[in-house]
């Protein structure tokens, strides 16, 4: 009989051991999300380094790419990469950035760097964050707490100090234009003709008053011209002596 409670009592301790180790694992799993800082966390700091850190946790695939929403107050524009792994790239989106490139090895957490231009007047900034993994699978970091409970997906926030005394905002920067990059041509023909307005109109205008200037010279240059009056003074010639010839014969025989 005692031995028997003793066989139960060690089974019932087994099955306390793997509850506490699945419940261990589940806290793990929960806890492995991106995470901010900054040393200069405090409301309109400029030039302020931003650190995220991701904990991997897939044993198969490596993190790959980050997507991240921008708080408010904080411009596209605004925001350059500091550091990021070997090969990494960042990129601008119309609503935050996009920064990676080849995977990592599995099971490494990823580390990289932002420089905001100025942080705006707030009390926390949240960085929503959705992470790729080599293998397509996405982590969405993206929920807020709700009645004071940690959400099982918690987006990244960073807490800011009040602002220091005298600082104010910064003017926005200025984007810059747009410019449309030329199509490429499959075949560029030298014989293309050019455009109707702008600078490549200009050859055609001066070709054409060339054009123009040269055909009125030869026209006043033309020896048809004298020919003509010549034919003509001839005739007014002979007209006057054809007259004269029958006025003095009239004369003569009378």
């Amino acid at each position: 009989m005692p031995n028997r409670q003793i066989r139960r009592a060690a089974r019932a301790a087994t099955v306390l051991a793997f509850t506490a180790a699945a419940v261990a694992l589940a806290g793990t799993s929960a806890s492995a999300h991106v995470q901010v800082e900054s040393e200069t966390a405090q409301a309109l700091a400029t030039n302020a380094t931003v650190a995220f850190t991701a904990e991997a946790e897939s044993t198969t695939a490596g993190l790959a790419k980050f997507q991240v929403v921008l708080p408010e107050g904080i411009a596209p524009g605004d925001v350059t990469l500091a550091e990021a792994p070997a090969g990494w790239t960042f990129a601008a989106t119309p609503d935050g950035y996009t920064v990676g490139g080849a995977a990592l090895a599995p099971g490494k957490d990823a580390a990289y760097k932002i420089t905001v231009r100025q942080l705006p007047d707030a009390k926390e900034l949240v960085f929503k964050t959705l992470e790729t993994y080599s293998d397509g699978h996405i982590e969405r970091w993206i929920e807020l707490p709700k009645a004071g409970a940690e959400p099982e997906h918690p987006a990244p926030v960073l807490k800011l100090s009040p602002a220091a005394p005298g600082a104010t905002p910064v003017a926005p920067a200025v984007p810059s234009p747009t410019v449309a990059a030329p199509s490429p041509s499959p075949s560029p023909s030298p014989s293309a003709s050019p455009s109707a307005s702008g600078p490549a109109a200009t050859p055609s205008v001066a070709a054409t008053a060339a054009a123009t200037a040269t055909g009125s010279s030869e026209d006043s240059s033309s020896p048809v011209v004298p020919v003509v009056i010549a034919v003509a003074a001839a005739a007014v010639l002979a007209a006057v002596g054809a007259w004269w010839w029958r006025r003095r014969n009239r004369g003569t025989g009378s």
